[in-house]
């Protein structure tokens, strides 16, 4: 009986090579550097934004919101639910933004990062630099989102 699981890493490995070759054909080592350095820093402002209202969670790139404690007098109870309450969907949008820089980074990593994830043609460097976590090419987006 053949190995299947073998013949499907070889596959996976191959795709992988092809990807990280159309990477390294379609972008400048420059713009590469350029990218990591942006999304770098990008990753290290949200993770000091989050720290400023919330502890890390005990799961994986999870954050929680820490529940203030100004005192047990009824307006200090309503100021902690207001700032709690404010700083919950803050919470929730900056770790979308940290997964989605930490989910680019990895794409760099591997060799297929500037690649569309819908039709695997190269997003545009505009695009790139505007919106370094792209993982979408602009019509691929735009079929997406139903704007054609």
């Amino acid at each position: 009986m053949a190995n299947t699981t073998s013949v499907c890493d070889w596959r996976v490995e191959i795709n992988n090579m092809a990807k990280s070759a159309k990477t390294k054909k379609v972008f400048s080592d420059a713009f590469l550097v350029q990218i990591k350095e942006s999304l770098l820093a990008e990753k290290d402002r949200l993770e000091k934004e989050l720290a400023k209202f919330t502890k890390k969670s005990d799961l994986v790139g999870d954050f929680d919101a820490e529940y203030p404690e100004y005192g047990d007098k009824e307006d200090e109870n309503a100021n902690e639910v207001a700032e709690y309450t404010a700083n919950k969907p803050l919470e929730e949008v900056l770790e979308g933004m940290l997964a989605d820089v930490k989910k680019s980074l990895t794409r760099l990593e591997k060799g297929n990062y500037g690649i569309c994830k819908y039709c695997d043609r190269p997003i545009d460097e505009k695009r790139l630099k505007a919106r370094p976590t792209s993982g979408a090419c602009v019509a691929c987006k735009k079929t997406l989102t139903d704007e054609v």
